[in-house]
């Protein structure tokens, strides 16, 4: 079985497929609102052919783009109109439990991402998803059930704000700087960036842990996203990396998914 598998948010689209449970390729994309169906198509088949990789047997996406989602369910319409289609959601089977107000309005990436730490990992188990938009924390708790989470400001829309509003600041690159303590305008910015964004999410999962009623020793926290590896090294509750958590969320969404035979 070789599955194709879209995350599509707000700022990125990472494509994978799978050989069975294995990831054998992965590409990052901008999540451009304007791409029609048969430009999404093009991508995707793009990047196969030049993998060299068999032809698509299955499909599983996840999106929180509304109008983005339009056009891929059209391109999986037109292109994929055969083979089985798992697009998170409701009426599709997560296998995970959502305990909180209004299971419906739960983003589909949460989900999955809580779905992967739950079958991956174990509860309890905290996913930070460092995106450009937002930086999402979602809770699995000892029974593997999503409890809920919280939403910060993510990096990148941080940073461009911080660009727009400061009439003596500029757009930098996100990097390491020297120290905390910056030696100039570029450094400063990326100092509060870096080691900002670092303090928000300890101080943040070390009161979910609380809160949890857990042993810190007893909680996975795992950190994906594509920001992840720029802050990931300044943080003290981290405890696992896994960049392609989404991915891995999404293959166990669509095996859940598929007639038992």
């Amino acid at each position: 079985m070789t599955l194709l598998a879209l995350d599509v948010g707000n700022s990125h689209t990472v494509i994978g497929v799978f050989d069975g449970t294995e990831l054998v390729g992965h590409w990052t994309v901008g999540s451009d609102v304007a791409r029609t169906a048969d430009e999404w198509q093009l991508v995707v088949r793009g990047f196969i052919h030049q993998a060299g990789l068999a032809e698509i047997s299955a499909v599983s996406m996840c999106c929180t783009v509304p109008t983005i989602q339009v056009e891929i369910r059209a391109m999986l319409e037109r292109y994929y109109a055969q083979l089985p289609v798992s697009i998170v959601g409701p009426g599709v089977r997560t296998g995970i439990p959502i305990h909180t107000d209004n299971p419906r309005e739960v983003g589909a990436d949460r989900i999955v991402n809580a779905l992967a730490a739950a079958e991956g990992y174990g509860g309890p188990a905290i996913v930070v998803d460092m995106n450009g938009t937002a930086t999402i924390f979602d809770v699995v708790d000892q029974d593997n059930r999503y409890v809920g989470g919280a939403i910060a400001p993510g990096v990148e829309v941080s940073l461009d704000a911080l660009a727009r509003r400061g009439a003596q600041l500029r757009s930098v690159e996100l990097a390491q700087p020297r120290g905390v303590i910056g030696k100039n305008t570029v450094e400063a910015i990326q100092s509060g960036a870096v080691y900002g964004f670092a303090g928000l999410v300890d101080g943040i999962v070390s009161r979910m842990i609380e809160a949890l009623g857990s042993d810190p020793q007893h909680v996975t926290v795992v950190a994906t996203g594509p920001y992840l590896d720029i802050v990931i090294d300044q943080c003290a509750t981290i405890t696992t990396r896994d960049p392609w958590l989404t991915l891995t969320g999404l293959r166990l969404v669509h095996e859940k998914n598929q007639p038992v035979t």
